[in-house]
């Protein structure tokens, strides 16, 4: 058992253990194109990630008007992600968003019960 994770508390069916969340905060006059994040800047991380999945949130209420969650099977996987040439996607920026995004890299210690 390792002592980080405590007996029962992640489930076996999670495939992936490293999440990337990609935040963008509220800015006072920035510009953020959700239709544009979703339908191509998503889709071209995913394709140059190798990613099949990813969860998008459009903020309602708090701190970021939008955030995005790739899950990774491993630190492994995800430094061989952010290793790769990423040139196209930090010019695609710009098509989307005057607002600089905000990292966090988690591992998922925890799924919901099923």
């Amino acid at each position: 058992m390792n002592a980080s994770h405590p007996a029962g508390a992640v489930n076996e069916e999670v495939n992936a253990v490293i999440r990337l969340s990609v935040f963008y905060p509220r800015t006072e006059g920035a510009t953020f194109d959700i239709d544009y994040y979703v339908n191509k800047h998503i889709p071209m991380a995913c394709r140059m990630w190798g990613l099949t999945e990813v969860e998008v949130d459009q903020g309602i209420r708090g701190p970021y008007v939008a955030a995005s969650h790739f899950l990774f099977e491993s630190a492994e996987a995800l430094q061989a992600a952010m290793s790769a040439d990423s040139t196209a996607m930090s010019a695609d920026l710009t098509n989307y968003t005057t607002i600089t995004p905000v990292m966090q890299i988690s591992e998922i210690l925890t799924s919901s019960p099923g």
